[in-house]
């Protein structure tokens, strides 16, 4: 099953074409969402500028870059293990600068830079186009820090590097930073308050990445349906924008339907979805374009009501239903996923079997599920103890997981005896012989190469399937290629 935060890519080095007249070289990881990975993107092309080139040997590097996260404490281990060892390289390498980027960097910054002294450079997701500045502080041999949020930082002006990209498909930033006040979640504060980008620089940027090939695009934000563009801002100060601006704002309903009018031929995906903020006129816009993806990633975490509102999730059990049915409604074949959070603190084994319930109600395609680890910083950590037993957060999170895999299987075998579209992406991983890509509802599937071609849209027949993989035959090239 897919992961939100992609465990096959996590910590893996990017890097991009040379520029011959560049002369040091950057070595970058990322850990964490897709937001992490696209600001990787931001990072290498502010310092592309500043002379670096990219490197995936980290013993070559001049700066060592570990762009953070501080959703799950796994990560956090995963990254100071990181920086263990590249301060063993950095022993050999007196000269090399280690930096650390992003959510983790904010939240630890006085811990990592002056009590343990392991890096060199600290930097928060708002402050990258101060690198420039904070490498020739490190350069001249001082500590360099800036973690301060902003609110206006979209980095829209910042045209990303593509890192190991696959030429086909690529994310792009719509909204930094988050209003949601979840309880469990440390974003609004490592990334600040919630503010969107100029749609003409997205509308650009996506124009750009079809001259360069790109065939489908995800449009990125911690909250994408919290979109809202008034001139530029933070959300919550939308109510002091003048008439003028509130008459021409652009929600998010908007944006998807300029995005698809723009690139006809682009498949158009988008990631993270709130259930209190994603209103009918998305699912709507959704239905009235092709090139938009029939699949919608809607966390709910829990199945309990009271949960919910321990978590100040800001809709009911019964809403969640009713936006579920709406979408079915809408768009009878959409696919729908979810992340759920086991064992968050007071639930009961009655708040638990409500989770499954409202498993077996919605019955997703996937899921992105994950026992409850208390984050420093949060309200959760101030205010509730975590007091479920770690066996018994394990025992419910497997039988989140087992209800999954079962509604994976059936969701998955619903596509077969389908001639569907497919974009292919890549090689697959079992066999060089057959090529992966997806459908619109973002299942998997492979067939065998025969004489397409990487980015090649194919009508694919689904033969068999795993719980996860659709198993086909290409049948031709679809109208879009």
């Amino acid at each position: 099953m897919e992961k939100v935060l992609n465990e096959s890519i996590q910590g893996t080095a990017l890097s991009t074409k040379d520029n011959v007249k560049n002369t040091r070289l950057l070595y970058i990881e990322s850990y964490g969402c897709q937001m992490n990975f696209s600001d990787s993107e931001i990072v290498a092309s502010i310092l592309a500028n500043e002379g670096f080139n990219t490197t995936d040997n980290l013993e070559d590097a001049d700066l060592v870059l570990v762009n953070t996260c501080s959703i799950r404490e796994k990560a956090e281990l995963t990254v100071r293990k990181r920086l263990e060892k590249f301060n063993a390289v950095k022993e050999k390498r007196p000269h090399m600068k280690v930096g650390v980027l992003g959510c983790m960097a904010e939240r630890l910054k006085s811990q990592l830079l002056e009590e343990e002294k392991i890096v060199d450079m600290v930097v928060g997701p708002d402050a990258y186009k101060d690198l420039p500045n904070l490498v020739q502080e490190i350069d001249e041999g001082r500590n360099a820090v800036n973690v301060i949020l902003s609110k206006e930082e979209t980095y829209g002006d910042v045209a990303p590097v593509r890192l190991n990209t696959n030429g086909v498909t690529a994310f792009v930033t719509i909204t930094r930073g988050c209003d949601n006040m979840c309880t469990f979640c440390v974003v609004p504060f490592t990334r600040g308050r919630e503010r969107s980008r100029d749609p003409l620089s997205i509308i650009n940027e996506v124009n750009d990445l079809w001259k360069k090939g790109f065939k489908e695009v995800t449009l990125l934000g911690q909250n994408v349906d919290s979109y809202l563009w008034y001139g530029g801002g933070l959300k919550k100060d939308f109510v002091k924008a003048s008439d003028m601006q509130k008459a021409t704002a652009v929600n998010f309903s908007d944006l998807l339907g300029m995005v698809a009018s723009a690139q006809p031929k682009m498949r158009i995906r988008f990631s993270t979805s709130n259930p209190q903020d994603m209103t009918l006129d998305v699912i709507h816009t959704m239905a009235k374009f092709e090139n938009i993806c029939n699949y919608i990633h809607l966390p709910v975490q829990s199945g309990s009501d009271r949960i919910l509102k321990e978590m100040n999730r800001l809709h009911t059990r019964e809403e969640y239903f009713e936006l579920i049915d709406n979408i079915k409604k809408i768009i009878p074949d959409c696919a729908i996923s979810q992340d759920m959070i086991a064992g968050f603190p007071t639930e009961t084994e009655e708040d638990h079997q409500d989770t499954l319930s409202l498993m077996e109600y919605v019955k997703y395609d996937y899921g992105f599920m994950f026992a409850y680890s208390e984050r420093p910083g949060t309200m959760a950590a101030r205010k509730l103890k975590d007091a479920v037993p770690f066996e018994t957060k394990k025992r419910r999170l497997s039988e989140i997981i087992e209800l999954q895999r079962k509604h994976c299987q059936e969701r998955t075998e619903q596509h077969l005896g389908q001639v569907q579209e497919v974009l292919i992406e890549g090689v697959s991983k079992k066999s060089n012989d057959h090529f992966m890509g997806r459908n619109s509802q973002n299942t998997v599937a492979v067939f065998p190469k025969e004489n397409y071609k990487v980015g090649d849209f194919v009508m694919v027949r689904m033969d068999s399937c795993t719980s996860a993989t659709l198993i086909g035959k290409a049948m031709g090239y679809s109208k879009n290629n």
